[in-house]
C-alpha cells in the first residue's frame, strides 16, 4: 500500500489497464536505473483536457530529443489520455472535478549499461490523479520565493524524469519556508523548481527566452497570448537578477498552479507587496478561458 494514494485507481501500463496497487515495473527499467525517460502532465478541468495538443507536441519533442520511439501518433496519445479520463471519472466523482493526467515513458528494460540498448521496448505508464486549483488565498495574498543558483544540466528543455536538480531546488524552498525558488544561471533568470517565472517592469511582461536552459511550460505561450489580447506588452529575452530584484511584479505559472503572484522575494516585498495589475489582468483572462470550457 502506498500512503495517501488510491491503490484501487486504474492506471495504464504497457497496453494493460490495471490497479495502481498491482502495477509493476522491472528494477532493470532504465527509468529506475538511469532516469532514462520523459514525462508529461496534462490538467483536466471538469473532464476536458486543457491545451492537450500543446502537451502532446511537447511530449513528442521530448521523446525525439532522447531518441525514444514509441510509435504513437498524436491522435493515439490523445485517445489514451481521453480513455484514461473516462475510465477514472467514476472514482473521481465527489473527490475533485479537476484531475491531471501523468504520463511517463522510459527507454524500457535492459541489462544495465549506459549505452542505449539495441532492442528494448519503451515502458509507457499513465495515471490520473485529482488536483485542486489555486485557492483564494494564493490568488489574492500571493506567494513567497527565494533566489538560488541554477546548477542543473544544460538540457532543461527536455521534460526528463531525471529531476534530482529540481527536487533539491524544491527542498530548498521547503526548508526556507517559502513557496518556490527563483533560479539564476550566470546572473540571469532561468525558472523555478517546477514553474516558469514572469517579471513585470514598467508595465512590460518579461520572461527568459525559451531555450535549453528552461523547460518551456505549455502555459508559456498561453500566457503570452493572454498578454497580447489584454494589450500587455511582452518581451522574451535574458532577464538579469537586478531586474528581478527590482521588479514591479513577479509571477509563476505551471500546469496545476496556473498563474499566481509572487509578493515576497528574498524577504523583501515585490513592488507594493500585493498582487499587481498585470497579474490581475492575466488572472482574469486565464479564468475566462477556463470558464469557457
Amino acid at each position: 500500500m502506498i500512503p495517501d494514494v488510491d491503490n484501487d485507481s486504474i492506471v495504464y501500463l504497457n497496453g494493460q489497464y490495471v490497479r495502481l496497487g498491482d502495477a509493476k515495473v522491472s528494477v532493470l527499467d532504465r527509468g529506475f536505473v538511469f532516469g532514462d525517460g520523459i514525462y508529461e502532465v496534462v490538467p483536466v478541468y471538469a473532464g476536458k483536457p486543457f491545451r492537450m495538443a500543446h502537451h502532446i507536441a511537447r511530449l513528442q519533442r521530448s521523446l525525439k530529443a532522447i531518441s525514444i520511439q514509441v510509435g504513437f501518433t498524436d491522435d493515439q496519445w490523445a485517445d489514451l489520455f481521453l480513455d484514461m479520463v473516462a475510465r477514472t471519472a467514476p472514482a473521481m466523482a465527489g473527490v475533485s472535478e479537476n484531475v491531471m493526467i501523468y504520463l511517463q515513458v522510459t527507454r524500457g528494460v535492459a541489462k544495465r549499461d549506459h549505452a542505449f540498448p539495441a532492442h528494448a521496448t519503451p515502458t509507457v505508464f499513465c495515471m490520473v490523479s485529482p488536483f485542486k486549483r489555486p485557492g483564494a488565498g494564493q490568488r489574492e495574498k500571493g506567494l513567497s520565493t527565494i533566489s538560488i543558483p541554477d546548477v542543473r544540466w544544460l538540457h532543461c528543455h527536455i521534460k526528463s524524469v531525471s529531476l534530482l536538480g529540481n527536487v533539491l531546488a524544491k527542498q530548498a524552498a521547503v526548508e526556507a519556508g517559502v513557496d518556490e525558488v527563483v533560479q539564476f544561471r550566470d546572473g540571469y533568470l532561468s525558472e523555478g523548481a517546477s514553474t516558469n517565472i514572469w517579471v513585470v517592469r514598467n508595465g512590460m511582461l518579461l520572461a527568459p527566452e525559451p531555450n535549453h536552459l528552461i523547460l518551456e511550460g505549455v502555459r508559456y505561450r498561453f500566457i503570452e497570448g493572454l498578454a497580447q489580447k489584454a494589450g500587455i506588452p511582452f518581451e522574451a529575452r535574458p532577464v538579469s537578477r537586478t531586474e528581478v530584484d527590482t521588479a514591479d511584479e513577479l509571477m509563476l505559472s505551471s500546469a496545476t498552479k496556473e498563474v499566481l503572484p509572487i509578493v515576497l522575494h528574498d524577504g523583501r516585498p515585490v513592488g507594493s507587496g500585493r498582487p499587481g495589475p498585470v497579474y490581475a489582468a492575466l488572472r482574469a483572462a486565464y479564468d475566462h478561458v477556463l470558464e469557457a470550457l
